[in-house]
């Protein structure tokens, strides 16, 4: 154990979004969070609750170095890409980094005595699921390289349980959003494709257009539903997971979620509530292979983790969501988007 009695956990994508996240929550819980991240995607400034390794995933050799370096007991595994269109158009750059990367980073954890890793998945291994909403016996059938990476990345997690003795967790996110409600960290990209982030930066004059794929969808109104869960009740999941793994207690495969859904329009008709905004939207098709409904069950992780969302509720979401962008992106002086 470290001399200062707090076990240190290696956070791969620690200067991500949902990295930074599960920092913040790992700090709070008394773990020291060791972020290890090759800022391709990241931002150094995320990195507040303990150290920074500057390193890439598919360097087994760096790995075990920051382990040993900084004693670590476990690891969480959030170091992926994560854009499906961009999958599609380069499934070569995903399966080298979220499959291979995989491997070299269990490489580098087993050369430096480390048998413990959370692993970020998501609910894309599902593809078009045939029933709602989705529980973790679902079959999977991915369709698309993004998803198909992640389901990759699990069944190597499974085996080198099965062989190694590995103490393994992959949880299946749905849609993760909202920020951070002190607004010290949120969600920040490059190239931002998530509904509520774009929504918002459309706001504040930093987007030309908005668009939303599917109106004939069958649903209540013709948009998409999705399952909505805040990044800090995600954070929660992941130090609880983490626990019971330490515990010795058996991993697996579990959904997070809400169990419920919002179509798209509700969606933008909260932020218009909440924002005072009027949005202006620009309807497009169905995208090819766009599920109509997403929903998880979120049962098994409430019965196996005792894991329950407490800021998942849009209302809180997108009160946190627009708080941090209000700080982080300012709206341009020469912009009004609002009634």
């Amino acid at each position: 154990m470290p001399r200062n009695q707090q076990l240190s956990v290696l956070v791969t994508g620690g200067a991500g979004y949902i990295g930074a996240h599960a920092c913040k929550a790992l700090a709070a819980a008394g773990y020291r969070p060791i972020a290890f991240d090759n800022l391709s995607i990241g931002h150094r400034d995320f990195v507040r609750w303990g150290p920074l390794v500057e390193g890439d995933i598919r360097d087994a050799a760096a790995v075990k170095t920051a382990c040993q370096a900084h004693e670590v007991a476990a690891a969480i595994h959030f170091a992926a890409y994560a854009l499906v269109a961009e999958s599609v158009a380069n499934p070569a750059a995903y399966y080298q980094n979220n499959v291979a990367g995989t491997l070299s980073l269990l490489d580098g954890l087993q050369q430096a005595g480390v048998n413990t890793i959370v692993m970020s998945s998501s609910c894309a291994i599902y593809g078009v699921p045939e029933r709602q909403p989705i529980d973790e016996d679902t079959a999977p059938n991915p369709i698309n390289p993004y998803g198909a990476s992640k389901l990759m990345a699990e069944r190597i997690l499974s085996d080198c349980g099965k062989a190694y003795g590995l103490r393994w967790s992959a949880l299946r996110y749905f849609n993760a959003c909202g920020a951070d409600p002190q607004s010290e960290i949120g969600e920040l990209r490059a190239r931002e494709t998530h509904l509520i982030p774009r929504v918002m930066m459309w706001i504040q004059g930093h987007l030309e257009s908005i668009s939303v794929f599917g109106t004939d969808y069958p649903t209540p109104d013709g948009t998409a539903v999705r399952d909505y869960i805040h990044v800090c009740d995600l954070a929660d999941a992941h130090v609880l997971a983490l626990q019971r793994l330490l515990a010795g207690e058996r991993g697996g495969a579990l959904n997070l979620g809400t169990g419920r859904g919002h179509s798209v329009k509700q969606v933008l008709a909260e932020i218009e509530r909440l924002t005072g905004a009027r949005i202006r939207v620009s309807f497009e098709a169905r995208r090819p292979g766009d599920p109509p409904t997403l929903i998880a069950d979120p049962r098994r992780a409430r019965e196996q983790l005792g894991f329950s969302t407490s800021r998942s509720d849009l209302e809180t979401i997108i009160r946190t969501a627009w708080a941090w962008h209000q700080q982080a992106h300012p709206r341009k002086a020469t912009t009004v988007r609002s009634s």
